[in-house]
């Protein structure tokens, strides 16, 4: 049976229903925008009691960078994982290079993540992320990813 097409915007339950993530460790919170194979935009709203605050520049609680990282890469992954042929595989996070963290990200801030293809073959490719608050850029690199089939 294919998979039902997608109607944007994403919600939390619609991005259950394409990745395997699932709270504490699901971290976009909408998908706003789709370009098949080639890019998406995604959000991520931090709030305060988010579990792995860490203390910042003058004990401000700060979200840690590979945090954020991981937010950009599961963006990402709603691009590949919407295509129907790929919705019932499993994408994994291979590797990240030339990330750059620009400046910190606080309880109350909205981050938009930007994912555009860089690559991409039937099993594998590569994303450039950009995640943003307020328009600025705060983390930026190029992840590695795989495609799997699911584990019968």
């Amino acid at each position: 049976m294919p998979a039902a097409p997608l109607v944007l915007p994403l919600e939390i339950e619609d991005i259950k229903k394409v990745l395997p993530h699932r709270y504490p460790f699901l971290l976009v919170d909408r998908i706003l925008e789709i370009e098949e194979d080639r890019r998406v935009l995604g959000v991520k709203n931090v709030a305060s009691d988010e579990r792995y605050f860490i203390a910042g520049p003058g004990g401000k609680p700060v979200l840690p960078a590979s945090i954020l990282t991981e937010a950009m890469a599961q963006a990402g992954a709603v691009l590949i994982l919407s295509k129907p042929e790929n919705r019932e595989k499993l994408i994994y996070f291979m590797g990240i290079d030339r990330v750059r963290y620009r400046r910190p990200v606080a309880a109350g801030d909205t981050v938009m993540l930007e994912g555009t293809v860089v690559r991409l073959r039937a099993r594998m490719g590569s994303l450039r992320g950009v995640a943003r608050v307020d328009g600025r850029v705060v983390c930026e690199g190029q992840m590695t990813f795989s495609l799997v089939d699911r584990p019968a």
